[in-house]
């Protein structure tokens, strides 16, 4: 081995530690907002199937449970019970740009 090549593998192996760390850090960040967006969809689906079968209290307490900054909207149109969900999601962090999330539920009220 030449004198000039000694350090070589270390420096390559110190970049493919950064690059590895990097993208495992992108992938847990990927991972907070989709687990982000299913707890959107979650709320969405518990708010309208409570505003369906009429039970206000039930349906404070699902808002109440959305993720912290999210807006509930709850709409009739006829029949039907429409809930949105926004949330602009910042997993970890505030300096990242948000990622503006929207969740949906549409329940046909109960009779009764």
């Amino acid at each position: 081995m030449n004198k000039d090549e000694r350090g070589m593998v270390t420096a390559e192996f110190a970049l493919a530690s950064l690059i590895a760390a990097a993208f495992v850090v992108t992938v847990a960040w990927i991972a907070a907002v989709l687990l982000a967006l299913g707890s959107c969809q979650a709320t969405a689906a518990e708010v309208a199937r409570q505003e369906a079968r009429g039970d206000a209290a039930a349906a404070a307490q699902a808002k109440a449970d959305a993720p912290p900054g999210a807006r509930v909207t709850v709409s009739r149109h006829g029949k039907q019970v429409d809930v949105d969900v926004e949330l602009d999601a910042r997993p970890w962090t505030s300096w990242v740009p948000s990622v503006p999330l929207h969740a949906q539920a549409h329940v046909l009220a109960e009779e009764g």
